[in-house]
């Protein structure tokens, strides 16, 4: 084992340990000064729902299994990793990947300020975000998801990490499609326009 590998090993459980630090504190802490709630799975087994809770179950898993592989390396060999893929320069590319990913995330996140919210809110938005990443797709935080996920299967390419991935990007997926249509019936017009000129995606 090399060592990018062994570094991948510590960057893994330090970097979701971060990410979970950061969401908790940053929503406790905007709940507070907003004084409003701002986590919205929507209706108990709803789309939304199941989106909410396949997200936060994986997120979870991927954070405890990084950090368990942590001091027991030997927990690899039930990850099923693919050796072929497991090689320094494909791991660095994954971490490089996973942490653009990341940032451009929290850029976002912080862009949006006060209209920041996870989930469906049913008294919101107040208005359509069009500027800054949304010129380009329409669904740019979910993008940046993504490409984090893709980083995290190259940084542990594994039967594990690919499971995450795909169900990743289903979840993105259909949880793009659920806030558009929450969206086309606050703005019907506004919004239509919008998604002729912007993609889903990239």
């Amino acid at each position: 084992m090399t060592d990018i590998t062994e570094v991948a090993r510590i960057y893994l459980a330090v970097f979701y340990s971060f990410v979970a630090f950061f969401y908790t504190t940053r929503i406790i802490l905007m709940k507070r000064s907003l004084k409003k709630e701002l986590v919205f799975p929507g209706k108990k087994y709803c789309v939304n729902w199941w989106n909410h809770i396949i997200f936060r179950f994986f997120r979870a898993l991927i954070w405890g299994v990084c950090f368990v592989r942590l001091f027991f390396p030997n927990m690899d060999y039930y990850l099923g990793i693919f050796d072929t893929l497991y090689t320094p320069n494909i791991v660095l590319t994954g971490m490089i990947l996973l942490t653009l990913g990341f940032t451009l995330t929290i850029i976002i996140h912080f862009n949006m300020g006060k209209l920041w919210s996870s989930g469906i809110d049913p008294k919101g938005p107040k208005r359509l975000i069009q500027s800054g990443f949304y010129r380009y797709t329409r669904n740019p935080m979910f993008c940046c998801v993504a490409l984090s996920q893709f980083g995290f299967f190259l940084a542990l390419p594994s039967c594990f990490s690919a499971t995450c991935l795909l169900v990743g990007i289903y979840t993105l997926n259909s949880q793009a499609k659920e806030e558009e249509k929450h969206l086309t019936s606050l703005f019907p017009t506004e919004y239509v326009q919008y998604s002729k000129h912007v993609r889903r995606w990239l």
